[in-house]
């Protein structure tokens, strides 16, 4: 990964499929917008210095900044504002097609991001948007991202001495950055930006158990047990007794400091309600998360109505399906058969769970080329998510380094492999965080190193989880749902994002309870009681970012079946995709505006 721009004149082009400039393209104004997008990646990675270790820039591995006090989004505003005034000094008409995409996406995060932290939002893109009073939950923030770095199987490298000195160096931080939480914490207590209770007892035991007594068992550990042969002796004895001061001077204490003050002190202040709508301008701060989440300017009740009507539809071929089975009795009493019957929990140990998924990925690989010209290059694997984080996660993607170095990574978690049960989606699972879904895009969208920094590593909530919600409904033309519980899983998986669509909008907006919106997902689809409450409480926890799944798919849906329409025999499903792929994430006007283009082009 080059850092220079000497290139500039060929990085400007942000179509993919672009190999040359003409003199047509490379123009002034082309020019001067690549330096000033390059200059903005440049100077975001010094912001964000996590966000560059992900993408591989390892110049900052030793920084964590404590990215929610007043001083650090006073420097991201004027970051932002300096950068918003650059781009609009340039003429939108007079850059070529390609730019002016550029220019749309780019826009739009300047005013986005100062949006959001006049909001006291903290924005990036490694950790989700929380509110600067809220530093964390029990589902993203640094003290769980820094566990998944510091365990040496995440984005935090550990293969020379400089390496473990950085993370060390960057480790140690963390104390400072564990007493500034609790200071803004208490500071949310006083101005009414306060976590749900909900969510607080979650948090405690999760900071309890990163606080290991003996550094031996710390998960923090994990880096000495896997220290590279070509270490000297002495090498070796210092890092781990490096490592080991850490963990007992500095992370154990910063951990449990966050423990005691979360049980004494913020748990028994916290609200026991769960709506966004009980903060202070609670209305304002949700509308900017739809429209930062979805990249739309849909209103809650647009998207409540399209929820009700999604969940209908998706019912319906539920009550098909089911019928297709032979079961005799309603869809409730179906739910609960695909739960219990043992027929559907054959597995005994973690690893058949994952050899489980890897024979979807052997079912579907020779029917990929029907669907994609263009794949990754970067390497895949399937892995069970760590013990620490696994009661509260969620099966997701990692993706890779752009360098080869990690690869893409689908993290299961497996709590008990007896009870991992095949109806809950496992083939639709699959093809959303993995392949073709998150895998695809995410790393064909990095290794594209004509697109400008900035868009090689962007990340748009409605068009990543979108696309990877429309690939769940690529399963037939991939081999896949050929067994009718498979596809009651797959339709599960669907009507589970059209629920999230209602009960996301009604906790947050329409007081709907807790337990209201667990009873109605339990409904609506066959999920544990366990299971619905952990998703219930990730929505609570993360609003408005389980809109952008069907939000997007529905997108890309309907553009598919409009060019497919207009375009007759002309249409090609593998040139369709390749074109969605094609060029990156971004907004979802910006994307509708480059496929007509496509289409147009046919």
């Amino acid at each position: 990964m080059t850092n220079s721009f000497s290139r500039a004149v060929l990085i400007v082009c942000a179509f993919s499929s672009c190999k040359l400039m003409n003199t047509n393209r490379s123009g002034p104004d082309n020019q001067r917008l690549a330096i000033v997008l390059n200059n903005y990646y440049e100077d975001r990675e010094k912001l964000y210095p996590i966000e560059a270790t992900q993408n591989g820039d390892n110049r900052y591995n030793d920084k964590l900044p404590v990215d929610f006090t007043d001083s650090y989004l006073d420097t991201l505003r004027n970051f932002y504002s300096g950068y918003k005034n650059k781009i609009n000094q340039f003429d939108r008409d007079k850059l070529n097609q390609n730019d002016q995409i550029s220019f749309d996406i780019f826009k739009r995060e300047m005013e986005m991001s100062i949006e959001g932290i006049d909001l006291h939002f903290s924005i990036n893109n490694v950790t989700m948007p929380n509110i600067q009073y809220m530093p964390f939950n029990q589902f993203e923030g640094t003290p769980l991202y820094l566990g998944q770095m510091g365990s040496g199987t995440g984005i935090q490298p550990f293969k020379t001495v400089a390496d473990y000195d950085n993370w060390i160096k960057r480790a140690t931080a963390f104390g400072a950055w564990a007493d500034s939480a609790i200071v803004y914490f208490s500071r949310g207590l006083a101005n009414g930006y306060i976590l749900p209770r909900y969510l607080v007892v979650k948090m405690i035991p999760q900071m309890a158990d990163l606080g290991s007594d003996d550094a031996n068992k710390s998960l923090f550990y994990g880096p000495a047990n896997h220290i590279p042969d070509s270490f000297t002796a002495q090498d070796k004895a210092r890092v781990t007794g490096d490592l080991v001061h850490l963990i007992n001077e500095i992370l154990t204490p910063a951990y449990k400091r966050l423990a005691v003050f979360l049980q004494k002190e913020y748990l028994p202040k916290s609200r026991a309600t769960i709506g966004f709508d009980d903060l202070p301008d609670g209305s304002k701060l949700y509308n900017y998360m739809i429209r930062y989440w979805t990249t739309t300017n849909k209103t809650p009740q647009e998207i409540y109505e399209t929820g009700l009507s999604e969940v209908k539809r998706i019912r319906g071929e539920m009550e098909l399906t089911k019928i297709k089975t032979g079961f005799n009795g309603d869809l409730p009493s179906f739910f609960t058969f695909m739960k219990t019957d043992p027929r559907f929990m054959p597995f005994k140990t973690p690893e058949e769970v994952l050899d489980a998924f890897r024979k979807i990925q052997m079912t579907i690989d020779p029917n990929l080329k029907k669907l994609f010209g263009r794949t990754p290059k970067t390497r895949f694997e399937i892995r069970q998510t760590e013990a620490f984080r696994a009661a509260s996660a969620s099966a997701e993607y990692n993706q890779g380094a752009p360098d080869g170095s990690r690869p893409g990574i689908f993290y299961v978690p497996i709590l008990d492999a007896t009870k991992f049960n095949i109806t809950s989606g496992m083939e639709s699972l699959f093809l959303h965080e993995a392949i073709p879904g998150h895998h695809y895009q995410m790393s064909l969208q990095m290794e594209d190193t004509l697109l400008p920094k900035f868009r090689r590593f962007a990340w748009y909530g409605a068009y990543g989880e979108g696309w990877a919600l429309y690939c769940e409904s690529l399963g037939k033309e991939l081999g896949l749902y050929t067994d009718p519980y498979q596809y009651m899983g797959a339709l599960g998986d669907e009507i589970h994002r059209a629920v999230r669509l209602v009960v996301d909008v009604a906790m947050h907006q329409k007081k709907m309870t807790r337990e209201e919106a667990i009873k109605y997902m339990m409904d609506n689809e066959a999920i544990s009681e366990d299971g619905a409450t952990a998703e219930i409480e990730r929505y609570i926890a993360i609003p408005a970012q389980a809109l952008s799944y069907k939000t997007g798919a529905m997108k890309i849906r309907e553009l598919r079946t409009r060019y497919s329409d207009e375009l007759g025999p002309d249409f090609k499903i593998a040139d369709f995709h390749d074109a969605v792929l094609q060029d990156g994430c971004m907004p979802l006007d910006v994307f509708e505006r480059k496929m007509d283009a496509w289409e147009m082009s046919q």
